[in-house]
């Protein structure tokens, strides 16, 4: 099917049936990004029709690998807010792509009693809320529907029978995402200074791109390694010490 080109840039325009078709979502759902401002607003063109370009169908392809990690709409929009204003169609594709290849496996819709199932045993309310306590699960406005990491389930089950308080539980996932977000922080800054900065810079560079895609794939490994074994060592160290110091009765 072809489709009307802007004279000046020569890019595709598609209307928001078309653009909805494209991206494989419904018209309703680009209005409603629209309202929320997940999506910039249309040019208007004659007879007030809006025209919709490639940078739009590259938003909603970006909203929609957001989605699929889990986000909610508020904090896709927070996560947007952040993005310069004027990224290409192709930027926001490659900024999906890096996306993509740090994502951890996606997490899931299941009903309580699937959760049961796959977790091979009962689950009282309270084994629920430890499950999500420690990032298993997630709790949806759906009641007796969760989110879950499929990866962390059977750890998670292994720990609800380890006597441990429930505040204890909530308070290390506290310390852990507070220092995760540090470093990830500080991992993200560097990637945009010494790669992404530099491939706007080159003018989209196709080599410039291509190294930077195989820059991201080869660091995801290596950081998340990294990052385990230093936090391995780090409490390994502490916790020597720790027992070490501890007066004895």
């Amino acid at each position: 099917m072809e489709h009307a080109s802007d004279e000046q840039s020569g890019e595709p325009v598609y209307t928001v049936d078309e653009l909805a078709a494209r991206a494989g979502v419904t018209v309703r759902t680009v209005r409603f990004y629209g309202t929320r401002g997940l999506l910039p607003p249309p040019v208007i063109g004659p007879r007030r029709v809006g025209h919709y370009g490639p940078a739009h169908l590259s938003r909603l392809a970006l909203i929609e690998e957001l989605q699929r990690q889990g986000m909610t709409l508020a904090a896709i929009e927070r996560y947007l807010e952040q993005l310069p204003a004027d990224l290409s169609a192709q930027d926001l594709a490659i900024h999906r792509a890096l996306v993509a290849s740090w994502a951890p496996e996606s997490a899931e819709a299941i009903t309580r009693q699937e959760l049961e199932r796959r977790a091979g045993r009962p689950l009282a309310d309270r084994d629920v809320d430890r499950l999500a306590a420690m990032g298993v699960l997630d709790r949806t406005a759906e009641p007796g529907t969760f989110r879950l990491d499929g990866s962390l389930l059977r750890l998670g089950v292994e720990l609800l029978d380890v006597p441990i308080e429930h505040e204890t539980i909530l308070a290390s996932r506290t310390v852990l995402l507070e220092h995760a977000r540090s470093a990830a922080q500080e991992l993200a800054r560097l990637f945009q200074e010494q790669v992404w900065s530099p491939y706007r810079e080159s003018g989209a560079d196709p080599d410039h791109l291509t190294a930077m895609k195989s820059l991201s794939a080869h660091m995801q490994p290596m950081v998340v390694q990294a990052l385990v074994t230093a936090f391995q060592r780090s409490l390994s160290e502490e916790l020597r010490a720790a027992f070490r110091t501890t007066p004895r009765p």
